[in-house]
């Protein structure tokens, strides 16, 4: 009986960690993990409107901003859990240190000498219907020139307004 324990219980460890990440909304950004036996899910039946604010900058110039991906992960989850994406309106205001990781690559190159690993998860981003937006005024702050952006990424007057407007018009709020 012993042995018979230890058997399944290796076999479930085994899976466990065999799991490949899914990209369900977002290709090849923000990969998550299928969990069919979890008790709490998303609401299929919901419309989620979201808005996140994202600061925080990448911590090597030449890797994915955290941030900017787990909002690909944020998608991915609702839609891997059953919220249609018609369902589903996401908006990202970036400011801060973030700001940087919406120069087009021109731009990102002569700053930090690399390439800009952003590119594509912000076009995927943008692919799958999240808005973004840059603060306007992180922009001047930091010297970005809004000609040499990503062109899925629109200015906005700040994050601060952007922000409440948003959640006047009941966003959920989440910072990453």
């Amino acid at each position: 009986m012993n042995k018979l324990i230890v058997f399944i219980l290796c076999l479930l460890t085994t899976t466990a960690f065999a799991q490949k990440r899914v990209f369900p909304a977002v290709n090849n950004y923000g990969g998550i993990f299928e969990i069919p036996y979890a008790a709490e899910k998303p609401d299929p039946n919901m419309d989620y409107k979201i808005v996140i604010e994202v600061e925080r900058e990448s911590e090597n110039p030449d890797s994915l901003n955290w941030a900017i991906n787990n909002v690909a992960r944020l998608v991915n989850l609702h839609v891997m859990g059953g919220v249609p994406k018609e369902k589903l309106d996401v908006v990202m205001v970036i400011h801060g240190g973030a700001t940087y990781n919406v120069m087009d690559n021109a731009a990102y190159l002569k700053k930090y000498k690399t390439n800009n690993p952003n590119l594509n998860l912000l076009k995927e981003l943008s692919n799958a219907g999240v808005r973004i937006f840059v603060c306007g005024q992180s922009l001047i702050n930091r010297k970005v020139d809004r000609t040499k952006m990503v062109p899925e990424v629109k200015v906005a007057t700040s994050m601060l307004t952007t922000l409440t407007t948003y959640q006047l018009k009941g966003y959920a709020l989440l910072k990453f």
